[in-house]
């Protein structure tokens, strides 16, 4: 009888935890379709026409895809290549600068002692607090003053001062990166940029992946610095184009071409993604350190 009752306390407890993996997985499919749906209806409202979007909402996809796609392409009020190649070259450089440089600040608070450690920290998170809107105006009014404007430099500078990713870096390394590791390294001779670009590095590369990813998205998606500095039409990014197209007057106004100008500029955002997502699957299947 205690054996029966083992068994079916066993099976019980088998039916009840299968029970709680199919509620968790429908929550699962159910948060994906929900974050899918909005991607799912740029794709739909891309191929309808203006006249068909003013229509109303459908599931259904209509047949003005290229039609759309050549409209927007050949838009005269725009350059969607020289856009999308700008805000590429902005989007990179920022990406790039601002994840080296957040973890190379990391790795020295993080490998060092000194007087000033304890400050430090603390005056980067006082920073990380502060808006960027609140020092914007003088920002801009530097560059005017410096004649920056139409100019790529002011917004791919300022990315290698960002806390948040510094932030991120710094409790990274306090989870993954021994100060052994570091130790055996000088022991053995190595340089301190050497340690950091041979070794560190690669130990923190799920870290750098993410961290390129956010960094890239956000300096695609940004408007607001752009929108201040650029006033050429060769240097206008994305989003500044995409303001474009929403602001036409209503006989130019085609919200066709609008969706298919969103879908193609959301098109570079997702390669990076699935590039950089190998690297996170990678970088945390290997392990950082091997015992």
């Amino acid at each position: 009888m205690h054996a029966n009752s083992i068994k079916s306390d066993s099976i019980k407890a088998k039916i009840q935890l299968n029970i709680l993996r199919a509620i968790v997985y429908i929550i699962l499919i159910f948060l994906t379709l929900l974050c899918l749906f909005s991607f799912y209806m740029l794709i739909i409202n891309a191929t309808r026409s203006n006249g068909q979007l003013q229509g109303g909402f459908t599931l259904i996809p209509a047949g003005h895809f290229f039609e759309n796609l050549k409209n927007a392409w050949t838009d005269s009020s725009i350059n969607i290549p020289r856009g999308m190649l700008n805000s590429f070259i902005v989007a990179t450089l920022t990406a790039v600068l601002t994840t080296y440089f957040s973890a190379l600040t990391a790795y020295g608070i993080h490998a060092y002692d000194f007087k000033l450690k304890k400050f430090a920290f603390g005056f980067i998170m006082a920073i990380m607090v502060i808006p960027n809107q609140v020092s914007a105006s003088g920002f801009v009014q530097i560059c005017y003053k410096f004649h920056l404007t139409n100019n790529y430099l002011p917004l791919i500078l300022p990315g290698i001062a960002a806390p948040i990713v510094f932030f991120y870096m710094k409790q990274y390394m306090e989870s993954v990166l021994p100060m052994e590791i570091i130790d055996a390294a000088r022991v053995d001779g190595s340089g301190e940029f050497r340690t950091f670009n041979r070794i560190i590095l690669p130990m923190i590369k799920p870290a750098l992946a993410v961290q390129l990813i956010f960094a890239f998205v956000q300096s695609w998606n940004n408007y607001f610095l752009p929108g201040l500095l650029l006033t050429d039409s060769k240097m206008k990014t994305v989003p500044i184009m995409i303001a474009q197209l929403r602001s036409a007057d209503y006989s130019k106004f085609d919200m066709g071409k609008v969706y298919m100008f969103i879908l193609l500029a959301i098109l570079p955002v997702i390669v990076v993604y699935l590039i950089l997502s190998k690297s996170i699957i990678k970088g945390v299947t290997s392990g950082g350190v091997k015992g």
